[in-house]
């Protein structure tokens, strides 16, 4: 199933209830969480409380994506806090398969993230763990930047492998995604599309998400 993930990085914190209502009521059914340490990535975000009130707020399935440092002791915490997808990037795990099996065993499923300049074959030997791959379309740490091209060809080969492979994992992007490129995306293979600035930054985020929602099916709909 395509699916368009609104990120709150991007929302007005002051309104964050009201602003989940809004894409809520645009057709989601998958909320973006990016937390972020200030020393993998140069900002800093959202911690585990933040995530424990919004899953007091809302159903949406609740992605939660660590670009923080030693990803490991928070696994448990947010899980706890209501996550119920959570991904690490491969980057700043050393034992990568220990850790995404450590997400799974807390009853959540696990994610891997390629930052712009990791190449996919680093995640071969795990494809047949996760439960998704997260491909970033921007460089970590701010909302708002430019999509990276190449994040296409990143998509084609994962989708390639998972053929192949006959594995089931989903294909996530994550920065850049507007309405202008969803249909290559989606054509490229992709399956979860976070948006951040093109959702909340515009002047309806419920006819945005429905629009881009109702764009990426029907590209889906072209795809071999």
């Amino acid at each position: 199933m395509i699916e368009i993930l609104p990120s709150i990085l991007s929302a007005d914190f002051a309104r964050l209830g009201e602003e989940i209502a809004t894409v809520e009521r645009g057709g989601a059914t998958m909320l973006h969480v990016d937390v972020m340490d200030g020393h993998f990535v140069p900002n800093m975000t959202v911690g585990p409380p933040v995530v424990k009130s919004i899953r007091k707020a809302t159903r949406l399935t609740l992605d939660v994506h660590l670009m923080i440092a030693n990803p490991d002791p928070f696994v448990p915490v947010f899980a706890e806090a209501g996550a119920d997808l959570i991904s690490v990037h491969q980057e700043v795990c050393p034992h990568l398969d220990r850790t995404l099996r450590m997400i799974q065993d807390a009853g959540v499923r696990a994610g891997v993230v390629l930052n712009p300049s990791t190449p996919v074959s680093a995640l071969e030997d795990v494809l047949d763990i996760v439960d998704f791959v997260l491909v970033m379309s921007v460089n970590p740490g701010f909302g708002g930047q430019k999509f990276i091209p190449n994040s296409l060809r990143k998509i084609r080969k994962l989708d390639a492998l998972r053929r192949e492979r006959g594995l089931q994992f989903a294909i996530e992007i994550d920065g850049g995604v507007s309405l202008d490129n969803i249909a290559e995306i989606v054509n490229a293979g992709c399956d979860w599309l976070v948006a951040g600035a093109a959702v909340f930054h515009s002047v309806d985020p419920a006819d945005t998400v429905a629009r881009m929602k109702r764009a990426a099916m029907e590209a889906g709909y072209l795809r071999v």
